[in-house]
């Protein structure tokens, strides 16, 4: 197989592209799809985004509410359940659970909580760098430990 073989599987949608300005016969000649004159036929032409034609766009006209804190730490959350693929006496570090794909956005996170969601069987030592109250509880109900890094 080369590349100028490949074609789409039978049945497929693959739609052939509009090819503009090829003469009357085409259906798409002359003015080639954009009628005749106005903002939309010119080359450049047309709206930004959320443009209502000079009305008063509506991201304007929505009240403005509550702001956003740059400042506040952001958690990747992760279930009590979700510890139950390691072995016994392991100790979970936050680079341990990036490595097995566990948490994901390590660039967009400050830290790592675990909540209480779910049952642990498994004894194991958990870091982090916070815990919900049920998560501690059920760690160390499975003889475990839970440590704040």
């Amino acid at each position: 197989m080369r590349l100028n073989e490949i074609r789409p599987s039978e049945g497929s949608k693959a739609k052939s592209r509009k090819r503009v300005g090829r003469g009357t016969g085409s259906g798409l000649g002359k003015t080639s799809g954009r009628g005749h004159k106005g903002q939309k036929a010119r080359s450049g032409g047309g709206v930004r985004p959320g443009f209502e034609g000079g009305q008063m766009p509506l991201f304007r006209r929505m009240p403005k509410r509550g702001f956003t804190n740059i400042f506040a730490t952001k958690y990747a959350t992760l279930n009590v359940e979700d510890l139950n693929r390691f072995e016994d006496d392991t100790v979970i570090t936050p680079e341990l659970l990036i490595t097995m794909g566990l948490v994901k956005g390590i660039n967009k996170i400050d830290g790592i909580k675990i909540l209480g969601n779910g049952e642990l069987e498994k004894k194991l030592t958990v870091k982090a760098h916070k815990f919900s109250k049920t998560a501690v509880e059920k760690i160390e109900a499975a003889g475990g430990k839970a440590e704040v890094i």
